[in-house]
């Protein structure tokens, strides 16, 4: 097997284009090499806002093996930090907490405030000297890493040569500018977790198109129809589906989850599902919204992350839990039903003699398009 197969035949038009070749989702060292030139290279996404609400929360993150620490300052903004210490590179947090004065290394205990800056650093000019006249305490902050949240997702660009996440994304948040509004999570319901034995770029893939839907989600086809559906594409930048016939949720008597405010007439049945390159998948309903963050963990398993959004917090509308419960629950199954699918795609990478496959070009363009821009990452990551 050629781990370094040229990706010409990948990178063409949709109508002659093969997959990406099997090394892609099987072989360790191209997982490593797409770690760099797709995963780090880009905006990933690596968690979420609302696991650090309040000012002093910390979360830390392993992101393919890269230590990171999200925290809540005291003038609300989140920062994302390497979790390693700048004395002797010890890892700073190591499970989430309310840091109540400052982020302090459990080994020397050189301190950091919520900004990253060094604040203190005992004894480090001898015994009762706090300071050294080789040290500039202005340059031994920790290492922010680029970040943006968007959707309450936690997005880093790690090699930080990455053009500005508005820049990048701008024509997705336009097209999604009727929802830049107050959104909450939907609390212990809203969240999943899902184990797969796959490669995460399978994920997307499944993801980006309804043309498994008959096959595999025959309760959601049952109400939204393959031919309810449209393919989303914009090449290099995002691609996914939507659907003309979203259809609330109710409850026992009639009663639905709120609405967003103020929404134009598109989304009284419409709804559409997108990735944004390379490793999180939204979902925008008109009275909820969901997010995932695809983790990598090695080339052949991954962890999805879901969470659920809503138009009000739980604690205000406490008459509407068993409608988020129902909401939850039903994701849950169509989340559910996507893993054989995926993890059978994974088991097949593994027939020597498949060349990629091909794409149907009237149904798999969302998936081509995604192929394609990891093919051009991975590419100028070679030149």
């Amino acid at each position: 097997m050629n781990k370094h197969a040229p990706l010409s035949s990948v990178l063409t038009d949709v109508t002659s284009a093969k997959g990406l070749p099997n090394a892609h989702y099987i072989d360790a060292d191209v997982f490593n090499e797409e770690k760099e030139s797709v995963l780090f290279a880009n905006w990933s996404g690596i968690g979420f806002g609302k696991d650090v609400p309040e000012a002093g929360d910390a979360k830390p993150v392993n992101f393919l093996g890269m230590p990171l620490l999200m925290v809540r300052d005291r003038n609300g903004d989140l920062g994302v930090f390497q979790n390693t210490c700048r004395h002797r590179g010890m890892i700073l947090v190591d499970k989430p907490q309310k840091i109540r004065g400052a982020i302090r290394c459990p080994y020397h205990s050189w301190c950091y405030g919520l900004n990253g800056e060094l604040r203190t650093a005992p004894h480090v000019g001898g015994p009762g000297q706090s300071t050294h006249e080789n040290l500039d305490f202005s340059e031994l902050g920790l290492v922010r890493i680029r970040s943006y949240v968007w959707r309450d997702v936690v997005f880093v660009n790690i090699d930080g040569n990455a053009p500005e996440f508005e820049e990048v994304h701008a024509d997705l948040m336009a097209r999604w500018k009727e929802f830049e509004q107050p959104m909450y999570h939907g609390g212990e319901s809203g969240s999943l977790q899902l184990e797969l034995d796959s490669n995460w770029k399978l994920a997307v893939e499944n993801f980006c198109e309804s043309y498994h839907l008959p096959w595999v989600h025959p309760g959601l086809n049952s109400y939204s129809r393959l031919e309810d559906h449209y393919n989303i594409t914009e090449m290099g930048k995002y691609s996914g589906q939507g659907t003309l016939v979203y259809r609330q949720f109710e409850g026992e008597n009639g009663e639905k989850l709120k609405d967003f405010e103020n929404l134009s007439e598109t989304w009284n049945e419409g709804a559409e599902y997108i990735v944004v390159y390379p490793n999180v998948m939204l979902g925008v309903q008109r009275d909820h919204g969901f997010a995932f963050i695809l983790e990598p963990v090695t080339h052949e398993k991954t962890r999805e992350h879901i969470e659920l959004y809503y138009a009000e917090k739980p604690e205000d509308a406490p008459h509407h839990e068993a409608l988020r419960a129902k909401n939850a629950a039903l994701w849950a199954e169509v989340f559910q039903e996507d893993v054989f699918v995926v993890e059978g795609m994974q088991k097949g990478r593994h027939g020597v003699k498949f060349d990629g496959g091909r794409f149907s070009p009237a149904m798999d363009a969302p998936t081509h398009c995604f192929h394609h821009w990891v093919a051009s990452q991975v590419e100028k990551g070679r030149s």
